[in-house]
């Protein structure tokens, strides 16, 4: 479990890992704190924030090194292998303690138990991925499921956990910037026809942008409007003081939300929106690639309107009728277009209580492994998989004299995201409005547990009540990003991103804590 605190992000998914290790399984945590999460594990790695690619290359090295690579597999279902190998003989295990802080010892012990599993999972979330080097995080990953064939599997695979109801879903009818439904290109000539006959007008083939270069390009006067559906990101993402400014001074601002949140605060326009997963009926996908039906629990409030009704009724305004708005005839126009959900029915997603994609004809059963083509003779006429060399890289922000304490953010398990849908009620396990400094850094810098301090980074500044917590590692800080009304820690944290996913370095910022009376005296 790497770069995850499971059991406060996505509780539900710890209890089925709990099953797992009362069933034997051994776990390792790999994570600057040691969470609640990593209280559970057999070992817990400590690294330093931003030093992933550094502790993967050493694991991937030390696999090589001690003759454990399933070679079989590497053989018959990869490409770039040798490469790779030359890529992480640097990386030994005194090379992986100095640039990581874990020990050497704790790394070859993580190397030895996943390549020689039976069976073996990485689990991850946001600690590797709201990083500058985000990909390249992912790809390290990825080079050690490949070098242990511990992918397409059952009990074996990459296990990237979703940290919203539908994420999954969202992507897979083309809530990206350069993917159609079914994540097929928007520049696939092919591809773009079939879309544009069901449609009825032709599509534009040129790739969109990702929410950071949208607000690129608000900054450069490219973009002068924009129209956010279920997004807070003037509490959500990273600089928010600038996000804000980028938003307020946009011509024309259009928020479609359940809550009237900062953004929608912000907007010319507001829509209010219905619930989706109580008030109307489709359908949701899981992380495992499940489609399952859901159904109207309850009538939306009055003046609150479905998202497609919305949507369609928009499009009417604007000269485009789009027809029906039925939950079941625009699931087949979907399967109608995209290849991996044409098999799933409405009748067999009722009657099977879900799918698993890719499932592309009626009598297919679902897919359970994305990826168990590996395995096949002809690796299914596919190519085979590709290792990737990334290098070690750390965070942009670098600890100075005028900033040399590091702040990482995460989650708390009572509350969700922004705090628009948890933040209203009470709840006697509440934290995260404060700032965890570790006992050491609060006797050297002289504060106590519940003062209140100023927190400064290169962005901006943020005044948050002390919480001395020993499960951190000298050195480092953590706040959460529940609370923006109270302790707005966006301001703060690095919006420097990943140029191919768009994700901001989040979890790696660099602060300075001072004192209320020494900084206002």
């Amino acid at each position: 479990m790497w770069g995850s605190n499971a059991r406060e992000a996505h509780p539900i998914f710890f209890h089925h890992l709990m099953k797992g290790l009362n069933n034997g399984a051994q776990m390792f945590a790999v994570d600057p704190r040691r969470t609640s999460s990593a209280k559970f594990a057999d070992v817990w790695l400590g690294l330093e924030v931003g030093s992933d690619i550094a502790l993967a290359n050493t694991i991937g090295r030390e696999i090589i090194d001690a003759g454990l690579v399933n070679t079989d597999f590497v053989a018959h279902s990869t490409a770039g292998f040798e490469q790779y190998k030359a890529s992480v003989e640097a990386y030994t295990l005194e090379r992986g303690e100095a640039l990581t802080g874990v020990p050497s010892g704790a790394i070859r012990e993580l190397a030895h138990s996943y390549a020689r599993a039976d069976r073996a999972q990485i689990l991850w979330t946001l600690g590797i991925t709201e990083h500058h080097n985000a990909v390249d995080n992912v790809f390290a990953l990825c080079n050690l499921a490949l070098l242990t064939g511990h992918i397409g599997r059952w009990g074996s695979g990459l296990v990237p956990l979703r940290g919203q109801n539908n994420v999954q879903g969202g992507g897979d009818m083309g809530a990206l910037p350069n993917k159609l439904p079914g994540f097929q290109n928007v520049d696939d000539r092919d591809a773009l026809g079939r879309f544009a006959d069901v449609y009825g007008v032709d599509l534009n083939p040129v790739p969109g942008k990702h929410l950071t270069h949208m607000f690129e390009a608000m900054e450069s006067g490219e973009l002068t409007c924009a129209y956010i559906v279920g997004e807070n990101p003037a509490d959500s993402e990273a600089n928010t003081s600038h996000v804000r400014k980028l938003l307020s001074e946009l011509d024309c601002l259009i928020v479609q939300d359940i809550f009237l949140t900062r953004t929608a605060e912000l907007a010319d326009v507001v829509l209010p929106a219905s619930v989706a997963w109580a008030e109307s009926s489709g359908t949701v996908t899981s992380s495992e690639r499940r489609v399952q039906r859901c159904h109207q629990a309850v009538e939306a409030p009055e003046g609150a309107r479905d998202d497609i009704e919305i949507l369609a009724d928009l499009a009417r305004r604007l000269g485009y009728d789009w027809g029906t708005t039925s939950p079941q005839e625009l699931w087949d126009e979907l399967r109608s277009l995209s290849p991996p959900h044409a098999g799933m029915s409405w009748e067999r997603l009722e009657a099977e209580g879900g799918l698993q994609w890719p499932c592309p004809s009626t009598d297919h059963p679902g897919s359970p492994f994305l990826h168990g083509w590996l395995w096949e003779d002809d690796l299914a006429g596919r190519a085979p998989a590709p290792f990737t060399a990334v290098e070690a890289a750390g965070p942009l922000d670098r600890l100075t004299d005028e900033f040399p304490l590091r702040l990482t953010t995460g989650r708390a398990l009572d509350s969700y995201n922004t705090g628009v849908l948890s933040g209203s009620f009470n709840s006697p396990i509440r934290y995260g409005d404060e700032i965890d400094v570790h006992p050491a850094d609060a006797e050297r810098l002289g504060i106590a547990d519940g003062e209140l301090v100023r927190v400064v980074s290169p962005r901006g500044a943020v005044d948050l009540g002390v919480r001395i917590q020993p499960d951190l590692v000298p050195g480092l800080t953590f706040t959460t990003f529940h609370f923006p009304e109270l302790a707005d820690s966006n301001l703060l944290t690095n919006d420097a991103y990943d140029a191919r996913s768009g994700t901001s370095e989040f979890k790696a910022a660099s602060i300075r804590i001072e004192r209320i009376g020494d900084c206002d005296g």
